[in-house]
């Protein structure tokens, strides 16, 4: 009886470039969701000041932030599953929805400058949002 080993295909050339893609991009969002976070933490005292809402809430964001950006993080750095990126992408999609609907409604009591900064990093979000699932789609279509 004879036995053939089973080897792996060889990574196509779109394989390493969407793997390179996929880092970038959810690499970036971590970086930029953490800053975000470290600030909100650091001198939510002075945002609340210059953004209107309390400290309190951008403390509570700015965990949040951080939990999420250590997650994403996490999921750029290793090879997981496209579901886990889909769901980042979701995620991300909720936080521009969310994001407008604080600007249009002034939940939390901003003021217009922190308003129009709600709106600035939603459209930031939504970048990512587009890039990550362009990514995705073509890691799914290689």
């Amino acid at each position: 009886m004879t036995t053939t080993a089973h080897r792996p295909a060889a990574p196509t050339a779109a394989r390493p470039a969407a793997l390179a893609s996929r880092r970038l991009w959810f690499g970036a969002d971590a970086v930029v969701t953490g800053g975000n976070a470290v600030a909100y933490l650091a001198v939510a005292g002075p945002l609340a000041d210059l953004l209107g809402g309390g400290a309190g809430t951008w403390r509570g964001i700015g965990a949040f932030l951080l939990a999420y950006a250590a997650g994403v993080a996490l999921y750029a750095r290793s090879p997981r599953s496209t579901r886990t990126g889909w769901a980042i992408v979701a995620t991300n999609a909720v936080w521009v929805i969310a994001s407008v609907d604080v600007a249009v409604t002034g939940a939390f009591d901003l003021d217009p400058i922190g308003r129009c900064w709600v709106v600035a990093q939603a459209l930031v979000v939504a970048a990512f949002v587009l890039l990550q699932a362009r990514v995705l789609r073509a890691r799914l279509l290689a």
